[in-house]
């Protein structure tokens, strides 16, 4: 080999290391395509080393099926009132939706609430653009569930904006939805009301449950006996969209039901009829994912005193990392999304 073909084996071996940093190609494997239609989901396996729980939660969906977190409404649109009830720590993710209330709301940020916490204080932004009083039968004073999640990137990252916030969200909210609709076959991408203004009436709709329920029939499953799994990433339409990496098997184990969903909802919005996509290879995941890793940390924000969302961001991908102070500062949550 000459002296110049030897230089440039060795410059491009320092530009797979850059882009791969060793890190993370030794923490973790990535699975898959495993794929319905225009959804590819790519499973994320831990080393046992990065797969150490920073701590037992349930999550919020959970306490509130068990009764053991109550959401209090506080005539606040940007903030709510929590109290756990039970004597395990809830995890709260970015992108929960509470049902109820004078309007539905969504928590912008990932957030612990500890056993026995008394009511504390807690961010919201409105997906409900318009409605101020009880719906139907639901209580008015309080919320009564936490079943869906955010559907798509743009409103991750609207819910995440400190700069523009409820304007921006309910900007983001008007559009979903009316993909939604459009989505399902409704006229001008307007359902019947309520599902115009309600980001949560939009996804409960039984024409959009119905179509979101034919990927999660076929995808669910593909964690099953996989107890080494922290994670997913997930393309549409070919495309790398989402990734969300957690401490623990059993911590993914326990949001993946959510987290299909709302895959399953993006998807469906973003379907092309008669068109077919090929998935990225498992390769290009674990690049996005290491750049994500390796992003320029942009900002550092305290979370209800427990709590550091550390954000990394490049050109094109954004990382906001959760981690607990009151487990040595141990992150709990990876969420990656491409711009």
């Amino acid at each position: 080999m000459s002296s110049r073909s030897l230089c440039c084996s060795i410059s491009l071996l320092g530009l797979a290391a850059m882009a791969v940093p060793m890190a993370f190609a030794d923490d973790y494997r990535i699975s898959g395509p495993y794929t319905h239609d225009n959804l590819s989901i790519f499973l994320i396996h831990g080393a046992a080393k990065t797969a150490k729980p920073a701590g037992k939660y349930i999550t919020l969906q959970e306490a509130m099926v068990q009764k053991k977190v109550v959401v209090y409404e506080t005539g606040s649109v940007n903030e709510l009132a929590i109290e756990n009830l039970g004597d395990k720590d809830i995890y709260i993710q970015s992108g929960d939706i509470v049902k109820g209330g004078r309007q539905d709301r969504v928590f912008p940020d990932d957030f612990v609430l500890q056993t026995r916490s008394g009511k504390v204080p807690i961010n919201s932004f409105c997906v409900e653009h318009g409605r101020w009083t009880k719906r139907g039968g639901e209580a008015s004073d309080h919320f009564n569930a936490s079943s869906q999640s955010l559907p798509n990137k743009a409103l991750k990252l609207a819910a995440r904006s400190t700069s523009e916030g409820q304007t921006k969200v309910w900007s983001e909210v008007e559009k979903s939805n009316r993909k939604v609709a459009e989505s399902v076959g409704y006229a001008g991408g307007a359902p019947p009301s309520p599902s115009q203004t309600s980001m949560q009436m939009a996804l409960e709709d039984k024409h959009v449950s119905e179509k979101t329920d034919a990927y999660i029939r076929d995808l669910a499953g593909v964690v099953e006996g996989k107890t080494d799994v922290v994670g997913y990433a997930f393309a549409i339409n070919g495309a790398l969209n989402s990734a969300d990496v957690y401490a623990s098997n059993d911590m993914f184990v326990r949001m993946w039901p959510k987290l299909l969903r709302a895959s399953a909802v993006e998807a469906l919005t973003e379907r092309q009829e008669s068109r077919t996509f090929t998935p990225p290879s498992t390769s290009v995941v674990r690049s996005v994912i290491a750049k994500a890793e390796d992003g320029k940390e942009s900002k550092k924000k305290d979370v209800a005193d427990r709590l550091d969302e550390v954000t990394k961001e490049s050109d094109k991908v954004v990382m906001f990392e959760t981690r607990d102070r009151k487990a040595d500062g141990t992150w709990i949550h990876k969420s990656i999304v491409v711009k």
